[in-house]
């Protein structure tokens, strides 16, 4: 089981499959093809970091908090989250870290706007080999 993520079309939104040996990993990846998305960075820095803490009815709802947070980091704090660290995952609780760098033009290009995570065609799929999680964005 090879982890990574994939951009999937959509007629009006953006989707991510990101796949991981756990399902911590899958979260992680699906992190980093929202932030391909939506800016080029020249550089990967860890100045900036961010605890996060997250409580949710579910999975599903976890991992829409989880990409929310680093979309609110990128639009409302100005930082470009770089590194993703989930340290605990459970079905209603996330503990981790976001590193990153502070948004500079010298250093990121902006490419897409990414204005929300939604909820449409919402999937969290488990076994025993990967966990593959496919979530859009609404651009």
């Amino acid at each position: 089981m090879e982890s990574g993520f994939v951009i999937l079309d959509h007629p009006s939104d953006l989707g991510i499959e990101a796949r991981g040996a756990s399902l911590s990993e899958a979260f992680c990846e699906a992190a980093k093809g929202m932030m391909s998305l939506i800016v080029d960075s020249t550089t990967a820095g860890s100045e900036e970091r961010r605890v996060i803490r997250l409580e949710g009815a579910d999975s599903e709802h976890l991992l829409v908090k989880w990409l929310s947070e680093i979309l609110y980091l990128y639009d409302g704090e100005r930082v470009v989250p770089e590194h993703f660290i989930i340290e605990k995952l459970t079905t209603t609780r996330l503990a981790g870290e976001i590193r990153g760098t502070i948004l500079s033009s010298a250093v990121h290009s902006a490419k897409l706007d990414v204005k929300a995570v939604t909820y449409h065609q919402l999937e969290i799929v488990s076994n025993s080999r990967e966990h593959i999680v496919r979530v859009y964005l609404d651009i």
